[in-house]
């Protein structure tokens, strides 16, 4: 296959596993799944959905955050690592968003991105999926699988968001680096397939004979 039949099979193949894929965070407004991304950062979602309703019960908007101090928040989300780092972001925030947005999370990458705690990957996910703006958030599993689908060469995070977006159209990137995720999850995962087992790797690269080795962002 050419990179252009590869894109296609893949986009198929995605869009008939997962139609309509959920979001794997529980939410229930942009402020707390803009919470929860924070807190997925080297964590599973599986981890942060416990963690969430025991701080969502005490403070489920910036206005209730601001009154928590940071070590009760840190105390809270400590399960989900790096409470120290996200404890002041969540709490930083909360007092910007006050302060500069009336409360409410900014629709916009560069408000967004201004934000404590919060990079692009993060800006990325709120904006898909709170204000279904086109946006193609990677993270460390799509670079993955990215490179194992031959889709980048990117040595980045960066390199590779860019290289899919040219690759997908606009209208499917909210969808697909969801689908993306639950694919690697299900069939594709770290520490599995290398490449060499799963439906898409075999049919895109049937004579692919050694693991791959992806390069890490």
């Amino acid at each position: 296959m050419n990179k252009n039949e590869r894109v296609k099979f893949i986009q198929n193949k995605l869009q008939q596993l997962y139609p309509n894929p959920p979001v794997p965070l529980d939410h229930s407004d942009s402020y707390t799944l803009l919470i929860a991304v924070l807190l997925s950062a080297q964590c599973t979602d599986e981890r942060v959905n416990k963690i969430t309703p025991l701080l969502f019960e005490k403070a489920d908007n910036p206005y209730d955050m601001v009154k928590m101090s940071v070590d009760e928040i840190a105390d809270i989300i400590r399960p989900c690592g790096l409470s120290p780092m996200k404890s002041k972001g969540i709490w930083g925030l909360s007092k910007i968003l006050i302060e500069q947005h009336n409360g409410k999370v900014p629709q916009n990458f560069p408000d967004l991105e201004k934000l404590p705690a919060v990079g692009h990957k993060t800006a990325s996910v709120v904006m898909a999926q709170a204000f279904n703006q086109p946006a193609m958030p990677v993270d460390t599993h799509i670079h993955r699988l990215a490179q194992r689908w031959g889709l980048t060469n990117g040595r980045n995070v960066t390199q590779t968001a860019k290289d899919l977006k040219r690759l997908f159209p606009q209208e499917i990137w909210n969808d697909l680096h969801l689908q993306i995720i639950f694919y690697g999850r299900e069939f594709c995962s770290a520490r599995a397939c290398y490449g060499l087992e799963c439906e898409i790797c075999t049919t895109i690269y049937p004579n692919r004979k050694k693991p791959f080795i992806h390069k890490k962002p």
